[in-house]
């Protein structure tokens, strides 16, 4: 999938989402052209598919397309997979999104158990 498309599909995509979840999202979504790889991980390995930021800036969602392509590269990821992908990492960064508006943490405490585990996993 090409930038292009995946913007594309993102923008469809978005309006399939009820216009409260954007609320308070002053900066938008956005799809950025550059890899995001975890540094803590071995090289390829682990990237950073999108982040929620709520900073000097305002409240923003960043997607990170050179990771998606990173990703689909290793594994083979066909339009289906790269479609599914986007969805689930929108759909996690928009609940980030409302979780910090309601002042509640589970998604980034859940994240942090996993993040854990993944270090775990790879002995670090």
């Amino acid at each position: 999938m090409t930038i292009g498309q995946a913007e594309a599909y993102l923008d469809a995509l978005a309006e399939t989402f009820p216009e409260a979840l954007f609320q308070g999202l002053n900066g938008g979504v956005n799809l950025l052209e550059e890899s995001l790889p975890d540094g803590e991980f071995p090289e390829g390995e682990m990237y950073i598919l999108g982040e929620y930021c709520d900073d000097l800036l305002g409240r923003y969602i960043n997607l990170y397309y050179g990771s998606f392509a990173a990703l689909a590269e290793k594994e083979g990821w066909d339009r289906a997979v790269w479609e599914e992908e986007l969805k689930t990492t929108l759909s996690h960064e928009l609940t980030h999104h409302m979780e910090a508006r309601g002042g509640l943490h589970a998604l980034d405490d859940r994240d942090g158990t996993e993040l854990a585990a993944w270090r775990a996993e790879y002995g670090l």
